[in-house]
């Protein structure tokens, strides 16, 4: 299993260039050439939403990128600092302050992530976020002599 790892201020002006190291390692991995405009929107996506969240909560840590190259399969994890509500707990981050439309576009980005990517879990807690993505890859072509 190989892995990539990103670590990026949360600026947006980095977003671009994880999205361009998500989609020449997956490519590289295996990933359907079909497919890479999708890996490219939804790394965009989601690390956009890492990149809100660490800016409106104040957070000074780097998102982080994990690209992971596993034997049939291609993942992608973005993860955040941010402060999630917990179901069913209090909130005791900037998030519980939320106003309705920074919510809004936090639901709006993950429906987003999950139209482009048929396997998609996303974790969350008073602690930060978690989204792993993941896509099927094909070996590559041996050539016979």
């Amino acid at each position: 299993m190989a892995t990539v790892e990103l670590r990026f201020s949360a600026l947006p002006e980095h977003v671009r260039t994880a999205r361009l190291v998500a989609a020449a390692v997956a490519r590289r991995a295996g990933v359907d050439e079909a497919v890479l405009d999708e890996v490219r929107l939804a790394v965009g996506e989601a690390c956009t939403r890492a990149v809100g969240l660490h800016q409106s909560a104040g957070i000074t840590e780097p998102v982080r990128v994990s690209l992971i190259e596993e034997e049939k399969q291609f993942s992608i994890e973005v993860g955040d600092d941010a402060p999630h509500a917990v179901p069913g707990g209090k909130s005791s981050g900037a998030r519980g302050g939320a106003d309705d439309s920074d919510v809004e576009e936090d639901e709006m980005g993950l429906a987003v992530i999950s139209g482009l990517v048929d396997d998609v879990e996303v974790t969350a807690g008073e602690h930060g976020g978690l989204i792993r993505m993941s896509w099927p890859t094909t070996p590559p072509a041996v050539l016979v002599p």
